[in-house]
């Protein structure tokens, strides 16, 4: 014995999991002002840094307790594929954790978008007969699809990573990780985020909407909040909480069906919260939000794109300010097909004259790399192999 205590080791300090609120009250235990530890928040989310060098402000001795514990976790980079749209398909692997034989991947998808004054311009001289048929758009920015799971508890009948299971939520890290990892190889600045990739959002409610916090602070990637944009299934309680907190970021709801024996086979959350519940829960959320809620709407065949079903779906919405994006099912099992260009037409002229809101077919990119909506599972396959 030297008569010493016993000095115990720090406990791990992940400053990537924490938003700005939470990193002043962490970093204030180690002597860090307000103001200095907005720099540290802006160095570890803005930044993405591996270390606090360069921090102004910050004391020599506050920086050798916060070394001496922080930690700076990464996700690995496994693949990227290019599309031929020019989507390109991230594929990361999550850290082990003990007891896990093979740690889980997950994907995330960089997604290019025009500006709006070039797009406006083309229309214009398409109209005018001034523009070559293929014309493309060049790339002004870009969109990042997040996973929020790996695998997903919903087993949605038409997706393919509902056909994984769930595996476990993400830690908020782990989701802006994703983002990091593409905007630092972007070519165009990343100015709007998804939450519409691998897993079920609001199932991982706390993280993701700390994720979406960190990602919309000015002093962090700035993104503004309306460009964050977060996807569900249906989990009544988490909207009705999102609605109570009254969150700027913009929620789209997928719906799949418009009656709850049709939608119970595509998507087994009815039996957990049907329609009866999901829809005033959408329609409170909307009236809070001041404003339209997207609902998502995924088109199959044969199966739920009928005049009859526009119709249903109108009758179900009515009253509700809502936009309604149509995507088209992809499905690499082959049992579901999007439709023909002659049931769509007639399903949105039905839905157009019932409903009278905005009805848009979303394009959904990625396809030969298996980055489409409902697709993305792990997958190496197709399109242009990408290095960093």
């Amino acid at each position: 014995m030297t008569g010493r205590a016993a000095v115990e080791e720090p406990t791990p300090l992940n400053l990537r999991n924490l938003d700005e609120a939470e990193a002043a009250a962490a970093l204030a235990r180690h002597g860090v002002g307000t103001e200095v530890a907005r720099r540290v928040f802006a160095r570890v989310h803005r930044d993405w840094a591996r270390d606090l060098g360069g921090v102004r402000g910050l004391a020599r001795q506050a920086a050798a307790s916060l070394s001496a514990c922080a930690v700076w976790p990464e996700l690995e980079v496994v693949d990227r594929r290019r599309s031929s749209d020019g989507f390109v398909k991230y594929l990361f692997r999550l850290p082990a954790r003990p007891g896990q034989a093979t740690p889980p991947v997950i994907e995330a998808v960089r997604i290019p978008l025009p500006d709006p004054e070039a797009a406006r311009a083309l229309k214009a001289r398409r109209r005018a007969g001034g523009a070559q048929p293929l014309e493309p758009l060049p790339t002004a920015k870009y969109t990042v699809c997040l996973s929020s799971q790996a695998g997903c508890a919903l087993a949605c009948d038409f997706c393919a990573t509902g056909r994984l299971g769930g595996i476990r939520s993400l830690e908020t890290w782990e989701i802006l990780a994703q983002l990091a990892a593409i905007a630092r190889e972007a070519d165009r600045p990343v100015r709007g985020v998804v939450f519409m990739g691998m897993g079920e959002p609001l199932l991982n409610y706390e993280n993701v909407i700390r994720a979406a916090r960190i990602l919309s602070a000015p002093a962090g990637r700035a993104i503004p909040a309306k460009a964050i944009s977060i996807s569900t299934a249906g989990v009544v309680p988490a909207i009705r909480r999102f609605t109570a907190e009254g969150h700027r970021f913009r929620l789209i709801v997928s719906l799949g069906a418009p009656t709850s024996p049709l939608r119970l086979a595509l998507m087994p959350i009815e039996k957990r919260w049907p329609l009866e519940q999901l829809i005033p829960a959408v329609r409170d959320y909307a009236t809070a939000a001041g404003g339209r809620v997207t609902i998502a709407y995924v088109t199959i065949g044969g199966v739920n794109t009928s005049p009859e079903h526009a119709r249903a779906l109108a009758t179900l919405l009515r009253g509700i300010a809502v936009k309604v994006n149509l995507i088209d099912v992809t499905d690499e099992t082959g049992r579901y097909h999007p439709p023909d260009a002659a049931e769509l037409a007639a399903f949105r002229d039905a839905l157009d004259q019932a409903l009278g809101v905005p009805v848009v077919r979303r394009y959904s990119g990625g396809k030969d790399i298996g980055a489409a909506c409902g697709t993305l599972a792990g997958s190496r396959r197709g399109g242009e192999p990408v290095t960093a």
